[in-house]
């Protein structure tokens, strides 16, 4: 076994705790009476109760959250959740009804409409699901848009895109148009466009959900690998668990309008806190979630052998099943905080799926 497996599949969890996006009391209401439904829906009314009684649908509930810099904050949730909505009132290209949306500290719902135009053309970019491309323009020209909004000269900007192009993979593809791409290929764009302004915010709306499953996988591959290097602020909406489990450092289930759970992966498999969170972990592979340190015990095993705190269960099983010892699981400073062995692992999972 090697002496350190680390998760392929994940970001680990970033350094710093600072708030980028600070959320709180968060309301979308649609409607004329919409102080009348916050209220209604204040006093414990349903969503269906509010809307038979003002005509008023609730958007977004009394969200509450914050995001620390570099971390992937994953929003989950179906079809009429609310979850597009809150990413859209996180940007104000939805207007909230009430609440408070801070970035770096900065009320985002005070600004006149020049403020907000220079936070969303200097600090955030927006991927939907939908590319939203120029089929008219080159593919570099789609990618320096931005630079050109900000009248950057044609030649920074151009060299700027083309270096982006060559993150994202599609260098050699810079001059041509997007009905020359495949659809994959275009989020690609989509991506690299948003990647042009060096924003330090990103919010994704199903970017991927589009997509074929094996060009889904590719574009997950590629986030992840662009966020390892680096560090972007990110809010990622998605109706899909098993990507919200790949990309997020944390996760927030929400559901008519509210979240459920807000919490590590890890957290939601082994502690869910509804019964619909427990119905979107119950047919998770556990081994993909949990790590080393999740399953690990008190005591160091003494084994010559050392995993990761961060290295997933299933990456460590190989190694249990061939060796006759068990393993030490180390933390980022190399320290030994416990150990894991093939009976501990049985029966962390097993405790997990009764």
């Amino acid at each position: 076994m090697s002496t350190e497996i680390r998760s392929a599949d994940r970001p680990t969890r970033p350094a710093s705790e600072v708030p980028v996006i600070e959320v709180r009391d968060l309301w979308k209401v649609f409607g004329s009476r919409a102080d009348e439904a916050v209220a209604r829906s204040r006093e414990g009314a349903s969503r269906a109760d509010v809307l038979a009684s003002t005509g008023c649908t609730i958007g977004v509930r009394d969200v509450g959250f914050s995001v620390a810099r570099g971390e992937t904050f994953v929003v989950m949730g179906l079809s009429g959740s609310g979850k597009s909505t809150l990413v859209r009132c996180l940007s104000r290209l939805v207007e909230p009804t009430s609440g408070q949306v801070r970035v770096d500290g900065e009320d985002l719902l005070a600004m006149d409409a020049q403020q907000l135009r220079e936070v969303r053309r200097t600090k955030m970019s927006m991927v939907f699901q939908h590319f939203g491309l120029f089929p008219h323009r080159r593919v570099i020209d789609n990618v320096a848009y931005g630079l050109e909004v900000q009248r950057r000269p044609k030649r920074d900007r151009r060299d700027h895109a083309m270096s982006v192009l060559e993150k994202v993979g599609l260098r050699d593809w810079a001059m041509h148009y997007p009905r020359q791409l495949s659809g994959g290929m275009q989020q690609r764009v989509g991506l690299a466009r948003a990647l042009a302004l060096d924003p330090d915010l990103l919010f994704f709306d199903e970017p991927f959900s589009a997509l074929d499953p094996l060009i889904r996988r590719d574009m997950q591959d590629e986030l992840v690998r662009l966020q390892r290097e680096e560090q972007r602020t990110i809010v990622f909406i998605t109706h899909d668990f098993a990507e919200a489990i790949r990309l997020g450092d944390r996760i927030a289930i929400m559901k008519d309008g509210e979240f459920d759970q807000i919490g590590t992966p890890e957290e939601l498999v082994l502690h869910p806190a509804t019964d619909y969170v427990r119905e979107f972990v119950t047919d998770v592979p556990r081994e993909r979630v949990l790590t080393a340190r999740s399953v690990a015990t008190a005591a160091p095993t003494g084994s010559r052998h050392t995993v990761s705190q961060h290295a997933l269960v299933a990456d460590v099983l190989p190694g249990l099943l061939t060796d006759d010892g068990p393993v030490d699981v180390v933390d980022d400073d190399g320290h030994v905080i416990g150990g894991v062995d093939r009976a501990r692992v049985a029966e962390v999972l097993g405790q997990v799926r009764r």
